[in-house]
């Protein structure tokens, strides 16, 4: 399939999927323009995906460079306009800085495994916990339903974090593929934190993230900014 950039006009299943998550989640490729600060910086592409098989969904980013290496995805369904995620993965791979995570949700028992050949952990979670991937499409269907309380209780390591988000406004973001205007939106830390995150999400491309900044506490950057764009056949 020939992969362009493209200018979009107008970013998971159960029986009972509703018209709006039909019409918001749309298998895709996004090629995002990346500068990554993991341990040692780098610049590059990042890929995001977002792809269906049968009642099961899988969106996932990955970004590679010549020493390091990223790989995240999340497996998930959809209950009405509620993601329920199944299966979570993080890899990490930098030179004296490796990290794995893998998460897998038993929703019959409410709880989540934190595999580990050292020492796995199970935790019993709420209904509604997100990974750090399945939150950001709740996220948008919560954008789109035009909700403004925006929390997520995420499973986040081996502790269920909140991360509440505050609707700032809207901005126009300029793109390889585009000028939208954007809904911005930040993570709330609180005052007192040194850590800030903040996403651009296109109404124009269903409340998809067309940028991302992240700061931590050491001063370390991390962006993303969609660079191109094709929706795939489901």
């Amino acid at each position: 399939m020939r992969f362009s950039k493209l200018l979009i006009p107008a970013l998971l299943l159960s029986c009972s999927l509703t018209a709006q998550a039909a019409e918001l989640f749309k298998p895709y490729k996004a090629v995002y323009k990346a500068q990554w600060d993991i341990g040692i910086a780098f610049g590059g592409d990042a890929i995001g995906e977002l792809t269906r098989n049968g009642n099961q969904w899988k969106a996932s980013l990955s970004a590679e460079a010549l020493i390091a290496k990223v790989d995240e995805y999340s497996e998930f369904t959809l209950e009405d306009d509620n993601v329920v995620p199944q299966h979570y993965e993080y890899h990490r791979k930098v030179i004296g800085n490796n990290k794995d995570t893998v998460l897998q949700f038993d929703w019959n028992n409410s709880s989540v495994l934190k595999a580990s050949k050292k020492q796995p952990k199970t935790m019993t979670i709420p209904t509604g916990t997100q990974d750090k991937i399945s939150y950001q499409m709740q996220l948008r269907l919560d954008l789109a339903a035009g909700k403004q309380q925006l929390s997520y209780q995420v499973a986040d390591g081996n502790k269920i974090k909140i991360y509440p988000f505050i609707i700032v406004g809207t901005e126009t973001v300029e793109t390889a593929i585009g000028t939208f205007e954007a809904v911005k939106i930040q993570r709330d830390r609180g005052a007192d934190s040194k850590r800030e995150t903040f996403l651009w999400c296109a109404p124009e491309l269903d409340y998809m993230v067309v940028k991302l900044q992240q700061v931590e506490k050491s001063g370390k950057e991390y962006s993303l900014l969609i660079d191109k764009l094709e929706f795939m056949e489901p």
